[in-house]
Formats: C-alpha cells, sequence, structure tokens
C-alpha cells in the first residue's frame, strides 16, 4: 500500500511539473504560484521521504537480508529439521516473525538499536558491491549476543520463567536476566546457525 502511494505522489509531481514547465503563464496568478510550490517543492519531498520509508521497511526483511549470496546458507540454518538449532526453532514456529527474522533478532531494542542496524546495513552493501565478501563460516557478530534480544519476547512468559532448565542451579536465571550469563553460552542455548552442518542435513518444508 505505501508503495504504491509513493508511485502515485511521484507521478503526481512528475506530472505538475511538467504541467507548469510547459504553462508557465500559470504561475503569474496566485493560485499559479501555489501550484508550482506544491509540484516543485512539497510534492518531491513527500515522494522522496516515502521512498526513503519504503526502502526502510525493506530493508528490515528476511528476503532483503538473504538477497546476498554470503548469507544463503544462514537463510537455509533457519529450515534445520531440528529444535535443538535455536533460529530454527524460533523461526518455524514463528516466535519471530518470518519476514523480519534476521532483523527481529540482531537488532538491539535499546533507544537508537535501530539507528545502528542500519548504519551496519550500509557497511553489508557497501562490502557487498565495493569490498572483500567474506566466506559464511568467517562472519562473525559486531559484539556478543545481547540477552537483551532474548528477554524482550521471553521475559515473564511462564515457559521462561518456570522451565527447569533455568533452574539448575538457585542463582542461573538472575544471572540470565542480568546479562551475567549468556542465553547462548556452553551448556545452554548453543547451537545457534552453525551453517557447517548444513551438508546432509535434514530440512523442514515451509508450507505454502
Amino acid at each position: 500500500m505505501q508503495l504504491s502511494i509513493t508511485l502515485t505522489l511521484i507521478a503526481l509531481s512528475l506530472g505538475l511539473a511538467l504541467l507548469v514547465g510547459f504553462r508557465r503563464d500559470l504561475v503569474q496568478s496566485r493560485a499559479g504560484k501555489i501550484l508550482a510550490f506544491v509540484a516543485l517543492a512539497i510534492l518531491p519531498v513527500l515522494s522522496l521521504w516515502g521512498g526513503f520509508e519504503e526502502h526502510l521497511d525493506r530493508a528490515t526483511s528476511t528476503e532483503f537480508c538473504l538477497s546476498c549470496h554470503v548469507m544463503k546458507d544462514f537463510g537455509q540454518s533457519l529450515k534445520y529439521d531440528d529444535p535443538g538449532y535455536i533460529p530454527a526453532r524460533h523461526y518455524q514456529n514463528n516466535f519471530v516473525p518470518r519476514d523480519h527474522a534476521c532483523y527481529t533478532c540482531h537488532t538491539d531494542y535499546a533507544m537508537f538499536g535501530g539507528v545502528k542496524a542500519k548504519i551496519r546495513g550500509l557497511r553489508h552493501i557497501y562490502v557487498q558491491y565495493l569490498g572483500t565478501i567474506p566466506v559464511p563460516k568467517d562472519i562473525k557478530l559486531y559484539t556478543p549476543f545481547s540477552n537483551t534480544t532474548c528477554l524482550h519476547c521471553h521475559l515473564g512468559a511462564r515457559r521462561f520463567e518456570e522451565v527447569n532448565a533455568h533452574h539448575k542451579t538457585p542463582d542461573l536465571l538472575m544471572k540470565v536476566k542480568s546479562g551475567e550469563t549468556s542465553c547462548i553460552s556452553s551448556g545452554c542455548h548453543d547451537i545457534v546457525h552453525e551453517v557447517g552442518d548444513l551438508k546432509g542435513a535434514k530440512f523442514w518444508r515451509e508450507s505454502r
């Protein structure tokens, strides 16, 4: 819907700009000057903003994240037919929105988390077209995965608060909530994308 509105604004802006350009006599009147201002200033700004918003939204989609060849294996890892793989389990069970899965789990939920994610995304685009593209096994997170991302959805949920594994030691849950113990530390949810396991793996087939 937003794309169609943006395209309509662009078409209207071009149409009015051409009208003003070919009919300069129109701008002699007060109404004509207002029309010219709308055609040459207001509508182009609205069109630019609409296009910017459209591309920002698209940049958060799973399809966009996986459009780079180097990310293909990470996308494939979301289809592991094994609930032990945490990203696959979340993706397949709709614990995260599938069309925004990457952005949901890899964006900091702090005040400027989205801004940082967009800046890093620009860097990825630069590397894709002008830099040296790494092999999948060499791709690492910029910073250690934050428990805040997990707690954004799971904190307070009964299946999180009461699961036996989170009470193996009296203070484990407290350490997880404070960030002292990572959710993906060894012995916890430490099986993530594991792109090295793709060969010979069994995959889940998404229903259509």
